[in-house]
């Protein structure tokens, strides 16, 4: 009796221990990942992006004494980092694309408006063809939009 105890207990910790493992290591792969393009951006203090948070495959940082923006997305179909002065911009707004007639979000753009050349800056946040889930996650992405752009405008 005591034996199989035992070995049900074995067996139940490593169900329980294999996926804690896995999601740790993808964790710190992740948290280094985030610490490398920080430092491509600012190379002498990449902790000085004070506010730093992920959300479905996006990081958002944010330098609010240095007025540095950076949006990351570490989708598998695109991975790319983008990085605004936003001391050279003087406004930003959420453009939302919709398909056709319906109210259906399709496309989510952060849209900076550069002071010098009043040039739009588009930097796309959320696009549907890149959406595994298919429209679960455009409701998350774009409340996680529209709580950065209030950050965003605060630190213009």
């Amino acid at each position: 009796m005591d034996t199989s105890i035992t070995i049900i207990g074995i067996v139940i910790a490593i169900i329980v221990a294999v996926p804690v493992y896995f999601s740790a290591r993808s964790s710190a792969a992740n948290k280094s990942k985030i610490l490398d393009i920080k430092k491509k951006f600012n190379p002498n203090h990449p902790e000085d992006f004070d506010l730093t948070e992920s959300q479905n495959n996006k990081t958002l940082t944010i330098d609010q004494k240095n007025r540095k923006f950076i949006l990351m997305n570490f989708n598998p179909n695109q991975q790319e980092s983008i990085f605004v002065d936003l001391k050279s911009v003087s406004s930003c707004k959420l453009v939302l694309t919709t398909e056709g007639n319906s109210e259906t979000i399709v496309k989510i753009d952060f849209e900076f408006q550069d002071k010098e050349t009043s040039k739009k800056i588009t930097i796309p946040f959320y696009d549907f063809d890149d959406d595994r889930i298919k429209q679960i996650s455009v409701y998350q992405d774009h409340m996680f939009a529209k709580k950065w752009l209030k950050i965003i405008q605060d630190s213009i």
